[in-house]
Parts: C-alpha cells; sequence; structure tokens
C-alpha cells in the first residue's frame, strides 16, 4: 500500500482537503474521548498555501494523511499539529513518515527552534523518539497564552487548567537543536522503556480522572 502514496510537503492545490481533514481531526477526537485544539477549514487551509503542512494521498488523489506547522514566541518553539491519517490508511506506515517529512520541513525553516508535542499515544511517542525527541514537564515547553488557548476545546481542558497548565492527560516530548542525545539513543531509550511509558500513561491517566472526578 505505502508504494502508491505520495507524501510531501502541501502546496495551494491541497486546499480542497482541508474540509475532509478536519472532519476526520473532529472524528478522531471524538472517539479516542480526547481532544485535540480544534481547527477550522479555513485555518488548514492557510497552513497549506503557506507551505507550512505536509500531505499523503494515493496516486489517483484520494486524502491519506495530514500535519502542519505552528511556531510560537517568534519561532523559538514549534510544534508539529494535527496529525491524522484516514481510518482507511491507519497501521500502515503513514503516519510515521508523514512525521518524518514534517520534522525535517519544520528543522528547514525553523531550524535553531525546539520542536515540541503533545500526545496520549504510545505510537506517537516511539516516532517522535525515533527523530530525537524525549519526554519532558509541560515547564519546559513553550509559555506563548495562544499555545494553551488552543486546548480549550480538548475534553481535558479543565484539568489542564485545573493543574495550572502543568500536567495533564497528554505526555509531552521535546527536541532540542543542540541537545546531546542522537536520535538513534532516544530511541533506544524509548524501546528500553516502553512498557514503563504505557504504564506510567495510564496510571496518570487514570489519577487525573480520578481527582477531577472527585472535585
Amino acid at each position: 500500500m505505502e508504494q502508491n502514496i505520495i507524501v510531501r510537503v502541501a502546496h495551494s492545490g491541497d486546499v480542497s482537503y482541508a474540509k475532509a481533514i478536519t472532519d476526520e481531526m473532529e472524528s478522531s477526537a471524538k472517539a479516542r474521548g480526547t481532544g485535540i485544539a480544534k481547527r477550522s477549514p479555513e485555518y488548514v487551509a492557510k497552513k497549506i498555501e503557506e507551505g507550512k503542512a505536509v500531505i499523503a494521498h494515493t496516486i489517483d488523489g484520494t486524502w491519506v494523511g495530514f500535519c502542519y506547522i505552528e511556531a510560537w514566541q517568534h519561532g523559538q518553539f514549534v510544534a508539529n499539529s494535527g496529525l491524522i491519517v484516514s481510518p482507511a490508511f491507519r497501521k500502515s506506515g503513514i503516519a510515521k513518515k508523514i512525521k518524518q517529512t514534517i520534522f525535517q520541513l519544520s528543522r528547514e525553516k525553523y531550524p535553531n527552534a525546539k520542536l515540541f508535542g503533545l500526545t496520549t499515544g504510545l505510537a506517537v511517542m516511539k516516532i517522535n523518539s525515533e527523530l530525537g525527541y524525549e519526554p519532558v514537564t509541560y515547564s519546559e515547553l513553550t509559555d506563548d497564552e495562544e499555545f494553551w488557548a488552543g486546548c480549550k476545546s480538548c475534553v481535558n481542558y479543565e484539568i489542564l487548567m485545573s493543574k495550572d497548565r502543568k500536567n495533564c492527560m497528554c505526555t509531552a516530548m521535546l527536541y532540542e537543536p543542540k541537545s546531546t542525545h542522537t536520535p538513534e539513543e532516544t530511541a533506544s531509550e524509548f524501546k528500553s522503556n516502553s512498557k514503563l511509558y504505557e504504564r506510567f500513561m495510564k496510571i496518570k491517566q487514570s489519577k487525573l480522572l480520578n481527582w477531577f472526578r472527585k472535585k
């Protein structure tokens, strides 16, 4: 299947995919019971037109996957946001290719920026670790109010704010250009501790939910 899918930097001709992309983002978030910052088709279209997005599609033009770049604090921090894969193409390895491509695009556009992400998924953590990301505390992420305002559409926003933005259901990961750790080292560490990460995420999420329900 992968050989029939093209993964590339998006351009203005891809704006027609925007509605399908945002519909799937919303549908996927509801299915998982967790949230991502809700984006409009217009917002996604703008990212496409700016060349700050990666699109995946079949040779005949069927939409497969998407991800875009957001910059914060005047480009000091960059997030690869909105990663989404059409249900018919999940578990095909395309998410990894999209992440690799958007990572390279981010490094080209913002070579000195710290790249970060928030995720509830172990699979995304694995991909990130292979690129050189490491798990960090929320305090190491951007303090840009606009970024955190994007979490308002998440079902867990109240938990985030109750914890003074220091913790939530997501795990924070960060890539630093000047890090002494190589992608091979971060990938190896993640592989060695993947079971611990999975257990930690489940325990953290369970405790946060129980704490919030008792408030």
